[in-house]
């Protein structure tokens, strides 16, 4: 899986936020963390991080990828059950559309349709059936007034509110959804862990890429490459021996195959570069 949720790391401008307290706290279970659970990705919660992916086989650089997710999702509450005593049945339900960029919530005595953001097409909403497995209130920022997490194992991905109103409606998250605030705040309370989650849409795939390919995928690489000062040549989409050449360049840097192939490892490792080189923070 190459889409991944926000990157977390310890960066000049602490990062924060439901996610970041959520790794902290599973560190904290494990044995790993023994700082304070204050939601801010510190130099201890960097330490943590990189021990624990020592540990489990990982690059132990300190951010928190798809892969370090995987390996900490073994260890969530949804695993051995999160509902309990609890019935499905009594639980209302939420449908998220991103097509058409809406959130359909469901109850008993109450139905109600809300506008959305999603995410981009290179770092989609995962599509499926998830779950809530943990909620928060005001966690500020990006996050805006509530949080929603998902059931999701490779990344951070929740519902939430935002401090970016202008942004709903568009395909501009990365990976999350977010509402009005005034609208999470309603269905907030409404919607308890354990409620099922059913996201729709287009499906986007990466296709692995190498010489030869055309496409904006192409184009998204080279942009990134460029960015990372790999690339210099025109960002035309096409695949050719120069785009193939900065990604060998970028695969040896980064201790990966050097076949100058677009596969998930080398995508992964480049949206990381990328966003860490573009100080990107955004859920």
């Amino acid at each position: 899986m190459a889409f991944a949720s926000r990157f977390l790391r310890y960066d000049e401008k602490m990062m924060s936020g439901p996610d970041v307290l959520e790794v902290q706290e599973k560190l904290k279970e494990l044995g790993y963390y023994q700082g304070s659970l204050d939601g801010t990705y510190s130099t201890s919660t960097e330490l943590a991080v990189k021990t624990f992916q020592g540990k489990h086989n990982l690059k132990a650089d300190g951010i928190v990828d798809p892969d370090t997710w995987n390996k900490l999702e073994l260890y969530a509450p949804w695993n051995s059950g999160i509902i309990g005593e609890q019935s499905f049945h009594s639980l209302p339900g939420i449908i998220i559309d991103i097509d058409r960029r809406i959130l359909l919530f469901m109850s008993d005595n109450f139905v109600k349709t809300y506008p959305v953001a999603v995410g981009k097409k290179t770092t989609p909403t995962p599509l499926g059936n998830w779950v809530i497995t943990g909620k928060a209130v005001n966690p500020g920022g990006p996050f805006g007034v509530r949080w929603m997490r998902l059931s999701v194992p490779w990344g951070g991905y929740g519902i939430h509110g935002t401090n970016n109103p202008k942004s709903i409606g568009k395909a501009v998250s990365h990976g999350c959804i977010r509402m009005y605030n005034q609208d999470v705040i309603e269905i907030y309370d409404l919607a308890p862990s354990g409620t099922i989650v059913t996201i729709i849409g287009k499906a986007y795939a990466n296709r692995i890429l190498q010489l030869g390919d055309r496409g904006d995928d192409v184009r998204e690489v080279q942009k990134m490459l460029r960015n990372l000062k790999y690339y210099r040549a025109k960002v035309d989409g096409y695949y050719g021996s120069f785009t193939r050449k900065a990604v060998i360049e970028f695969q040896q840097e980064e201790g990966l195959t050097q076949d100058g192939i677009v596969g998930p490892a080398t995508l992964t490792a480049l949206q990381k570069a990328y966003a860490i080189a573009q100080g990107n923070q955004e859920p």
